[in-house]
């Protein structure tokens, strides 16, 4: 009997690569090797309407239960990857067991960034990013709370409107001079921190945060500036970081996230890497570029799967983005980084509008504020690209 394939983590870059390889007629040993206890389920509702108590748990999953044993897929759920014996082709877990395998795809995703701050141990400080991390964090959102959010990019934003829904008071802490300031333009950041406003939401931009202060339960976040934010509740919302090190300490090349080409090949045989943690050549930008996505999951996977297969693909995605807030939708399509000239459509204090962004004239991004039509028109224009 020959060796498995074995996909290390158990997101969503690892159930479509997992589908994707049965759809496409691969009938050998499938092993899915994850550390949560969960089945593969979506997580930009963790942020939303699972926070929200809207949506349950068991709905946040990918597939049915029955899909995996169905389809003869293996699922080691709880159980850590710990290393990766490249010469010998066999993946270590952290319990001891050695899976050998005959190609090897790393989906191991990213985490929050946890920020170097005196306090960050402090009971009632949560950051954002499984559905335990959820459990914990939602047991403490009662109305009249105070919660300090410590980043005013997209989780720490989208978990601002749930909670201003949810009736608690909240406060957002941003270091940079505006909300979404790598992402995205001027007048988008306006138009959020507008929103946010109206609705209640304290923003503090331009705020360094030197500590988070309490004996035991944090009670406050203290500010560059000398200022003490109040706080019941405290969410660190800044950004996510590669789960690069089990290809790191196996020899392979990373820099900010796995490093792989075209067709989501490492520099070892017959390992592979998609998803949040692969750092991949894009011929439409013309740099290396890493992408946390639903989109780029899905995407990236299925170009793993026909690599692992034999094929030779060449991903070169056009990326898109979505954020809910209250009633707005922010998507966005492509990649703005590198531009000059932006130019505003529509009025963004009269309704729906967009922003584009060029480099000279050729066109790199859009952002639309509830307009869908729009962003698809500006995917269908950045596929026409490089």
């Amino acid at each position: 009997m020959s060796d498995p394939f074995v996909i290390v983590g158990a997101g969503q870059a690892a159930a479509q690569a997992a589908a994707s390889l049965r759809g496409a007629g691969y009938d050998g040993g499938l092993v899915v090797v994850g550390d949560e206890p969960h089945p593969p389920y979506q997580r930009p509702p963790l942020s939303k309407k699972h926070l929200a108590g809207e949506l349950a748990g068991d709905r946040l999953a990918l597939k049915a239960d029955a899909f995996w044993a169905e389809a003869g897929i293996e699922m080691r759920l709880a159980a850590p990857a710990a290393a990766i014996d490249v010469p010998g082709r066999r993946l270590a877990l952290a319990d001891g067991t050695r899976l050998p395998y005959a190609r090897l795809l790393l989906a191991t995703g990213s985490r929050p960034r946890r920020l170097a701050l005196p306090g960050m141990e402090l009971m009632g400080v949560h950051v954002l990013r499984s559905r335990d991390d959820v459990e914990r964090f939602g047991d403490e959102m009662r109305p009249g709370a105070r919660l300090a959010i410590v980043g005013g990019g997209y989780i720490g934003l989208e978990v601002a409107a749930t909670a201003r829904e949810r009736g608690l008071d909240v406060t957002v802490i941003e270091a940079a001079d505006r909300l979404l300031g790598r992402v995205v333009a001027p007048a988008v950041s306006a138009f959020f921190h507008a929103l946010h406003a109206v609705r209640g939401v304290a923003i503090r931009t331009g705020a360094g945060v030197v500590g988070l202060e309490g004996r035991e339960r944090v009670r406050g976040v203290r500010l560059a500036d000398g200022t003490l934010v109040p706080a019941d509740v405290v969410l660190v919302a800044a950004g996510g970081v590669p789960n690069e090190e089990l290809a790191r300490e196996a020899g392979l090349a990373t820099a900010d996230g796995i490093l792989v080409d075209a067709a989501t090949r490492t520099g070892a045989p017959d390992i592979f890497a998609a998803g949040d943690v692969a750092r991949f050549p894009s011929r439409r930008y013309g740099r290396l570029v890493r992408l946390e996505s639903v989109q780029n999951a899905i995407d990236q996977a299925k170009a793993a799967a026909d690599a692992m297969l034999g094929g030779s693909p060449s991903y070169n995605p056009v990326p898109w983005f979505w954020s809910d807030q209250y009633d707005a939708k922010l998507q966005i399509a492509g990649l703005s980084a590198g531009h000059g000239a932006v130019e505003i459509e529509g009025d963004p204090a009269a309704g729906p509008f967009a922003v584009a962004y060029r480099d000279g004239a050729r066109l790199l991004a859009v952002d639309t504020i509830n307009w869908p039509r729009r962003h698809m028109e500006a995917r269908r224009s950045l596929a026409e690209g490089p």
